[in-house]
């Protein structure tokens, strides 16, 4: 039997309404773009489209996976982050809205023509530094992260997004390796969920997520014990620092980032009106010993 796109669709969606999905409306059609090769305005304005047999094999494919609770950027293999498309899998941490409030603080303080270095610790798909880069010709950047396979991502995307002349990346241990007061920025969203929270996330993340880019020790702070100093190490002076925090770790992590000697140290909120980011800069007047 031969489905349209509406049917296919409205099936899609009742399907995972079934099986509890969040979000069925919004999942069945960004699986049902990707199985059929269209586009949400296709889908809107030739609703009488049919799917091929192998369309609908891929489609009834792709919800199978999503009832076992596969994240939808994993089964498509891409997820919409700021203004950029990165391709993401299992190796790679999926970009989250939450994670645009660096982004959004990152460009109100570096002018759109200003050339500056940045530097994105545990850069996963490159999603901080690629957002930024888009946005900022005059900038580069550099992306450090543990996994090979997740710089293999990162790499795809920038030459994807053409921004490979400009963003370059390093398998390595966070800042291990790179010289004092070398960039302008610093952004990182490390790991920060306590170890014995992992089990009681929701499949998609627990299940599905590298676990190195979640567990963040006993407390969720064992990153950002390292992180604090080093990040004021490797920034110029004057520079500035942005990184993604738990809704409960805000006073924690100023305190350690205070204790590394930052100025100017304070928290932003996420559209959820929950802590989501500590910013600070490096003593513009610091000249090293």
């Amino acid at each position: 039997m031969t489905q349209t796109l509406v049917k296919a669709w409205t099936a899609a969606k009742d399907r995972l309404k079934d099986a509890g999905i969040d979000q069925p409306s919004i999942d069945a059609r960004l699986m049902l773009e990707v199985a059929a090769g269209v586009t949400r305005t296709e889908i809107v304005t030739d609703p009488y489209r049919e799917l091929t047999a192998e369309q609908a094999a891929m489609l009834d494919e792709f919800l199978t996976r999503r009832a076992r609770r596969e994240p939808v950027s994993h089964i498509i293999g891409r997820k919409g982050f700021w203004k950029i498309l990165l391709q993401v899998n299992k190796n790679v941490l999926t970009p989250r809205p939450e994670t645009e409030v660096i982004v959004d603080e990152v460009l109100k303080a570096f002018p759109e023509a200003m050339p500056f270095s940045m530097l994105d610790l545990g850069v996963g798909s490159g999603t901080i530094l690629l957002a930024v880069l888009a946005e900022r010709p005059a900038a580069k950047g550099l992306g450090v992260d543990a996994s090979s396979e997740a710089l293999a991502v990162a790499r795809d995307n920038a030459a994807n997004l053409d921004l490979n002349n400009r963003a370059t990346f390093l398998h390595g241990d966070w800042t291990a390796g790179l010289a004092d007061a070398s960039f302008d920025l610093v952004a990182s969203n490390p790991p920060y969920i306590p170890s014995a929270v992992i089990e009681t996330l929701e499949p998609e993340v627990r299940d599905h997520e590298p676990r190195l880019a979640l567990d963040g020790g006993a407390d969720g702070l064992d990153a950002y014990r390292l992180l604090a100093p080093e990040i004021l190490r490797v920034l110029k002076p004057g520079g500035m620092f942005a990184v993604e925090i738990g809704y409960d770790q805000s006073k924690a992590v100023e305190s350690l980032f205070n204790a590394a000697g930052a100025q100017q140290v304070r928290t932003t909120k996420d559209l959820s009106t929950h802590d989501r980011v500590v910013t600070g800069v490096k003593n513009p007047l610091e000249t090293g010993a």
